[in-house]
């Protein structure tokens, strides 16, 4: 008679958790990995923000183009941590929360012109009929500069504000946060971004809203990097790159409505040869910035998001026993 052999019963995979979109993320720990300690980290990252925020707000005394500075880059921040946890949001206090910190940073928005606005136009190569009208628009500027008091006033309600939102965004979020929220937050960040380079082709507008995203996305990857590492990092920097190209372009953009706003007085000659001065540098600065931006933002927010899981799974999962160097 004869015998048969069977086949080993093969052992079955652990199965991962439902909402693990990274797969086996290995033996290192992780928060990105428990949904309760992520949420507990998100919602003090967005606390940071405003900390931040409050912290610049009470140094106007000793700097304070630098307090403006710093008090709008926390606030930026602090809209792109909320992004990340957005899906995770009910509408109506998402859309509430954001109004909030757009209000706290556009109502120093006209400080942050003075104070830039100058020193761009200075730089610029203008003909001395352009140059005499800039430096008379800069000195009919200064009349509008609002005092010091109020610029002060302004950071403190706006820090408060700020500040208020991060127990409305904590009683909003569920007590869990995956990474499928996250992922998809860094997704309409891109998306918007892409967007918005694309459509900056024919329009300032957008130019400064793909800056304004990119800004956003590289503090969202410099977010995850913290949790998970170097190959995050190095993601986080590439999108810091091209935000570095447009930084120019947007001082301009920035000075040519400054220029508008505040240049009524001028020789309508003289304003339209400085518009026009400005305008032909503005599309230059904007053709090699969209250039240069154009292989960070040439992938679908689909295939982004995997190149980033990707990276999170490479900074997560311990080196093979070949790859240890042991001392």
């Amino acid at each position: 008679m004869a015998t048969t052999t069977s086949e080993p019963t093969a052992q079955p995979v652990p199965p991962f958790s439902e909402h693990d979109k990274l797969g086996p993320i290995g033996a290192k720990a992780s928060v990105l990995d428990n949904e309760h300690e992520l949420r507990r980290v998100l919602v003090a990252e967005f606390a940071a923000t405003a900390d931040a925020a409050r912290e610049a707000a009470g140094k106007v005394d000793a700097n304070l183009n630098t307090a403006v500075h710093d008090y709008r880059k926390a606030l930026r921040r602090a809209r792109a941590v909320l992004a990340l946890v957005a899906r995770a949001l009910p509408k109506s206090e998402r859309r509430a929360v954001k109004r909030a910190l757009q209000e706290a940073r556009r109502g120093v928005s006209p400080t942050r012109d003075h104070a830039v606005a100058p020193e761009v136009i200075h730089g610029l190569a203008l003909d001395e009929v352009s140059r005499d009208a800039a430096n008379a628009i800069v000195a009919s500027a200064q009349v509008a500069l609002p005092a010091t008091a109020e610029i002060k006033q302004l950071l403190a309600e706006g820090a408060a504000r700020a500040a208020a939102q991060v127990e409305a965004l904590e009683a909003a979020l569920p007590e869990t946060i995956d990474w499928s929220t996250i992922e998809h937050g860094v997704r309409d960040t891109y998306d918007a971004a892409r967007h918005a380079r694309r459509a900056a082709k024919r329009s300032k507008r957008q130019f400064h809203t793909w800056r304004r995203r990119s800004k956003e996305l590289t503090y969202q990857l410099d977010t995850i990097a913290s949790l998970a590492g170097g190959h995050v990092t190095e993601l986080a920097h590439e999108i810091e790159g091209v935000a570095d190209t447009q930084s120019p372009a947007v001082d301009l953009v920035m000075v040519r409505d400054f220029v508008r706003t505040y240049g009524q007085g001028i020789a309508p000659e003289a304003f339209d040869q400085l518009v026009a001065s400005i305008d032909g540098q503005l599309d230059d600065l904007m053709r090699d910035s969209r250039s240069a931006g154009k292989e960070a933002f040439r992938k679908s927010p689909r295939k982004f998001a995997r190149r980033l899981g990707k990276a999170v799974r490479k900074d997560l999962t311990p080196p093979a026993a070949d790859d240890v160097v042991t001392v």
